[in-house]
């Protein structure tokens, strides 16, 4: 472990996004679909990247598509973790989940990917009950949305986003 601690605004996001209670179209829209998680500057926190999210809301209007946007806010040389909460279908259903991603592109600073790699365990004990866990190691791994369709449901994911793998 690194000693890093993860702040209480980081649990807080990742509740909200947790909970699907039956929220009013208002409240919808501010839900987070993806957020970015970064670590302070002095390197002793993990804290929630403002300015690295998408809402709901934007969905439609900012945003085309939230995968798409999503890869788009990940920076090429440094980590970050990251919750983005999937919509997909299967042959059977129509589901929602919240993956946990890691991402840790080989361009990254060893020293970074050495820091993100030891305190990952901190953030995620606090995601309880998290299904889907992603380490990802660069743009190639991520850009194609059929490999999160992999990793929500291996061939039986038939759609995600609305859009067919």
């Amino acid at each position: 472990a690194s000693g890093v601690t993860v702040n209480d605004e980081v649990i807080k996001v990742f509740n909200d996004m947790k909970v699907r209670k039956s929220s009013t179209p208002e409240e919808i829209k501010k839900r987070k679909k993806a957020v970015l998680f970064c670590l302070s500057d002095d390197k002793k926190q993990i804290i929630v990247e403002e300015t690295k999210q998408i809402l709901v809301g934007d969905i439609g209007d900012t945003v085309e598509d939230p995968y798409t946007s999503f890869v788009k806010l990940l920076p090429l040389n440094d980590c970050r973790y990251a919750l983005y909460d999937a919509t997909y279908e299967t042959k059977e259903s129509k589901k929602e989940d919240l993956v946990f991603i890691f991402w840790a592109p080989e361009s990254a600073p060893l020293k970074s990917k050495m820091i993100y790699a030891s305190s990952k365990d901190a953030i995620k004990k606090k995601f309880t009950g998290i299904k889907h866990e992603w380490q990802v190691n660069g743009l190639d791994d991520i850009k194609d949305r059929s490999t999160l369709g992999e990793k929500l449901g291996g061939n039986v994911v038939v759609s995600l986003e609305g859009k067919p793998l």
